[in-house]
């Protein structure tokens, strides 16, 4: 090992193939903060510490970073080595790697190498000499392979450094050996994936030419934030390939790339646990979880080297044992250990696992097992193979199924019956949540002699991928076709093809194309009640009086688990009226026959108290808000988030998430539907859903529109907005620009908040969502009375009586007696506020009956009845704390002051909103410290301290360090701050 110019150790023998260009060749893309953190190890005149650890999974850039610091320290020379676990066994190999370096560098420094006993200041004092007085750095690169002595060594001189000396050192750790006793007491920067923006600008560094939008968001989904994969993709695709002329590979992320990326760290390991390696992720493929370690111990006794890694102290590094499994420190790591190995390896690992399951009777997943053992095409073991995937009497998960049509696929020679076998596999990906495999999955499963129910069930799975991650039009349009080819052959899933096709006209805002669907839909029903019943969500023919041995594509049930329709486990002997009800009742409600919609609907929310099917419970959840039951609708949603979690699929999570936080957010409950949101928009992006989590997004921006967040307001309605507008989301851009003009309406900014809630209270393509406008029209028309433009807030009074009166909203009569007081002359308003004031009090709702209260004392207060006025402000005051809504209660305090009473304590809670280090900084602020006062003071960064500060101005909604302090000083002064 040399100094600067060392070469890094090279990566295992591999067949030639074009290499990405080395790091140091492409700009550090979405490193700012890692940057600015290495500028302060290498900044002498600074007191931070003189010592950095850089550790994250292979690929994010830690050698990148390492080697840009080198490059970046002018100050005096470099000292810079790479461990190798070649010489891990060899007693202070790692300090004579240091001497060699040393050695190389201009003057011939010397850096002297430690007898095996000799204390381990010994380096400290070597480095301390080799710098002589001037700077140094010194950068270890995978430190966690020297060997113990030399570790410990680099270790003691590391934690001792002193911060005004002439050295600096920086080192690379793997992230599961930062805790190690050596680097414990050591500053850590965790490097974590690489944003989407990151990424696509180092695509358009790395791409020697054009990239189709498809071919881009593939490179992306399949780096998954690593830089190093993404280069090695994209040096492994012909520019035809990148260009989208020709379709990418299977799999995008082959062997070369993966060893591109991970061979280094994989190199030195022994046979044996090269083999325990293999059996781990081998084992993986089927569970998610980790490897059983049960089942990886008995399967390496059927293999010869494997038993004599399995000790403790003896695993491999990258491997770790917790909770009886097995697993990788990184899964780029556990795909490249199974990708690199040899194909007899790899067909000897799952052999020995499938001899393990055999025994103990795991049906599926020891047969899927056996068919990865397989070489070549076997149709016999392809067709057990979905025969047991398509058993619903077999207990195995969605993915596991997918996994086991996707190999029952490899191992089938004739075109249909792969394309058929594909399908399947998609729907049961896209069931267990897995959209980027289903959309993989499905892209491979073309044939021109398909039948038409497998092309039926492949425009069902494209039309589900596209409603939850794509534009909702051809979403909808897709499953119009699916429907068309099931109605002959499948008519139960043509039905829920149809109903499918209708939500996503739903979500565009377009009623006309919905009752196409459901017009459609219905056409299936009628037919469906003639040739067969639909039982649970899927067809039922003639059931034969015995039970029959399983058979690809013989059987109802097996097509229902085929297709990828969520369906219930539930037997059922009588026809289930669930489906046609709601379709009938939807289409009666869409008609505007509210006599034939109400009993229909009714009869779908009853429904849910005997379901436990989160598909099913759904349409129960959107009648009931239909129906204006919203308590109703918020006990459903409840419940089809507990059985999305108990019994799954797990893709139904994130919109049972949505319903319950849409309920929540109906009945005023801002706080549970903020938490219900969040989540769901968590596991939104988890399963790939970007238009349900437009909607949390949209959730959240209404949350946040009744406290004095309008970072928050922004920030999750320009969410909402980027992906509504790009897949043609009408609902949820009309719920995201309603929660800007509420917030708008808040701070007291009437003009902006009716110039934006305008065109959302109209008809029309033009206008809000058809379903969704009337809800709106309430704040429109505050917005508007303020804004002086009473006859336009006058005609929209009138239409929302309507929907008043139609009795779908508990909150509507008193919203309405409210509106109707502020377009109203005064002789009138007087009583028509009481009367909004009495409705709200049997309709319930802190938030509605507050701003009521706020209007009224708002209007008392002008006509100088100060005494009343003071009474509904003070109780407006006392509900908008209650509830949250900080920037209403500052409207309410505001107007208590102008009535000539101030509040008790102004602002009394207002500091509670901060957090507690954010309390800590704004007491700093308010004695005069500085921002690197501050920081000196909390041991913070000073970096730290302004994204704190910028979040207690926007909170507190002050914009200066004076009125902070006068904010502070008053809450004291009056007791009220927390401590």
């Amino acid at each position: 090992m040399t100094g600067r110019t060392n070469a890094p150790q090279s990566p295992p023998p591999r067949s030639p193939a074009p290499q990405p260009p080395p790091p140091r060749s492409l700009p550090l893309h979405g490193r700012s903060a890692e940057l600015t953190a290495l500028d302060a190890v290498l900044d002498l005149s600074a007191a931070d510490a003189p010592v950095l650890v850089l550790t994250g999974d292979p690929g994010l850039g830690r050698t990148a970073l390492i080697t840009w610091a080198a490059r970046s320290f002018t100050a005096g020379p470099v000292l810079r080595v790479r461990a190798s676990r070649a010489e891990s066994a060899l007693p202070l190999s790692g300090v004579h790697a240091l001497r060699c370096a040393a050695g190389a560098l201009p003057g011939g420094r010397s850096v002297g190498v430690p007898d095996a006993g000799a204390a381990p200041e010994r380096l400290l004092r070597s480095l301390s000499a080799a710098a002589a007085g001037s700077p140094l750095l010194v950068c270890v690169d995978d430190a966690h392979l020297w060997d113990a002595p030399s570790r410990a060594a680099l270790g003691f001189a590391a934690r001792r450094l002193p911060a005004t000396g002439p050295v600096r050192l920086l080192l690379t750790v793997a992230g599961q050996h930062t805790a190690d006793p050596d680097f414990a007491a050591l500053p850590v920067l965790t490097l974590a994936p690489l944003s989407s923006s990151a990424m696509d600008a180092l695509l358009d560094d790395t791409a020697c030419g054009p990239v189709d939008p498809a071919v881009r968001a593939e490179l992306l989904d399949e780096a998954e934030g690593n830089p190093a994969l993404l280069r090695a993709l994209v040096a492994g695709l012909s520019p035809a390939e990148l260009s989208g002329e020709h379709r990418l590979p299977w799999p995008s992320a082959d062997t070369e790339a993966l060893r591109s990326v991970v061979g280094a760290h994989l190199a030195g390991y022994s046979a044996a646990a090269g083999e325990l390696l293999l059996l781990v992720a081998a084992a993986h493929e089927h569970d998610p979880e980790g490897a059983d370690a049960d089942l990886v111990r008995g399967a390496a006794a059927r293999l010869d080297r494997a038993p004599a890694a399995l000790g403790p102290d003896r695993l491999p590094d990258v491997l770790v044992l917790s909770g009886g499994r097995f697993r990788f420190t990184s899964s780029l790591v556990r795909r490249a250990v199974r990708a690199c190995a040899s194909p007899d390896r790899r067909r000897a690992a799952h052999r020995a696992l499938a001899s393990v399951l055999e025994s103990e009777g795991h049906g599926l997943v020891a047969l899927l097992h056996r068919a990865w053992s397989v070489a070549g095409y076997a149709p016999p073991m392809a067709d057990q193979l979905s025969a047991a995937a398509a058993d619903p009497r077999v207990v195995a998960s969605g993915a596991q199924r997918s996994a086991a049509y996707a190999r029952a696929a490899e191992l089938t020679a004739d075109g249909c019956e792969r394309a058929e076998h594909l399908t399947a596999a998609a729907g049961q990906a896209l069931l267990a949540g897995r959209a980027r495999v289903a959309r993989r999955l499905i892209g491979r499963a073309r044939d021109g002699a398909l039948p038409a129910v497998v092309r039926g069930r492949s425009a069902w799975v494209r039309g589900i991928l596209a409603l939850r991650d794509g534009p909702a039009a051809d979403a909808g349009e897709t499953l119009l076709l699916g429907h068309a080819l099931l109605a002959d052959d499948d008519p139960a899933h043509a039905l829920l093809a149809g109903l499918a096709a209708a939500e996503a006209a739903w979500a565009t805002g377009d009623a006309v194309a919905c009752l196409r669907a459901l017009d459609a839909a219905d056409r299936t029903a009628s037919a469906t009640s003639t040739t067969g019943a639909i039982v649970h969500g899927r067809a039922v023919a003639e059931r034969p009086a015995v039970p029959v041995a399983p058979s690809r594509a013989t059987t109802v049930a097996h097509s229902a688990t085929r297709s990828g329709v969520p369906s219930s486990a539930a037997p059922a002997t009588q026809p289930d009226s669930l489906p046609r009800d709601y379709l009938h009742g939807m289409r009666a409600m869409l008609e505007r026959d509210f006599g034939r919609a109400i009993p229909r609907l009714r009869r779908v929310v009853e429904h849910a108290w005997e379901e436990d099917g989160p598909e099913r419970l759904l349409w129960s959840g959107a009648a009931a808000l239909l129906l204006g039951d919203v308590p109703a609708a918020c006990r459903i949603g409840a419940r089809t988030l507990a059985a999305a979690r108990s019994r799954g699929p797990e893709a139904s999570v994130p919109r049972a998430l949505e319903l319950l936080a849409y309920a929540e957010l109906r009945t005023g409950q801002h706080a549970r539907a903020r938490a219900h949101a969040e989540e769901g928009l968590r596991t939104a992006h988890r399963y790939g859903q970007s238009n349900v989590a437009a909607h949390h997004h949209a959730v959240l921006a209404l949350a946040a529109s009744i406290a004095d967040e309008s970072t928050l307001v922004a920030h999750h309605a320009g969410a909402a907005l980027s992906t509504a507008r790009r897949h043609g989301l009408m609902q949820a851009t009309t719920l995201a620009e309603w929660a800007s003009g509420r917030a708008d309406l808040g701070r007291g900014r009437p003009f902006e908040a009716a110039a934006r809630l305008g065109p959302l209270v109209h008809p029309g393509p033009d206008g809000g969502h058809f379903a969704v406008r009337m809800l709106v029209m309430p704040c429109y028309v505050e917005a508007a009375v303020l804004a002086g433009q009473r006859e336009d807030a006058r005609a929209v009074v009138e239409e929302f009586a309507l929907w008043a009166h139609f009795g779908a909203d508990a909150q509507a009569p008193a919203q309405l007696a409210r509106c109707r007081a502020l377009v109203a002359d005064a002789d009138r308003a007087d009583a028509l506020y009481e009367d909004a004031l009495a409705l709200h009090a049997q309709a319930g709702g802190d938030f509605e009956q507050a701003r009521t209260q706020l209007l009224y004392g708002k209007w008392l207060r002008r006509r100088r009845r100060l005494r009343e006025a003071g009474g509904c402000l003070r109780a407006a005051l006392v509900a908008f704390e209650r509830c949250g809504a900080r920037i209403w209660a500052d409207q309410a305090r505001a107007e208590l002051r102008a009535n000539g009473a101030a509040p008790a304590a102004a602002r009394a809670g207002a500091l509670e909103g901060l957090t507690p280090q954010q309390l800590r900084i704004a007491r700093c602020v308010a004695e005069g410290a500085t921002n690197r006062e501050v920081a000196l003071r909390l041991a913070v960064s000073t970096r730290t301290v302004d994204y704190h500060l910028r979040k207690v101005f926007a909170v507190l909604g002050v914009r200066s360090r004076v009125e902070l302090s006068r904010m502070v000083e008053q809450t004291d002064r009056n007791g009220t701050c927390p401590a």
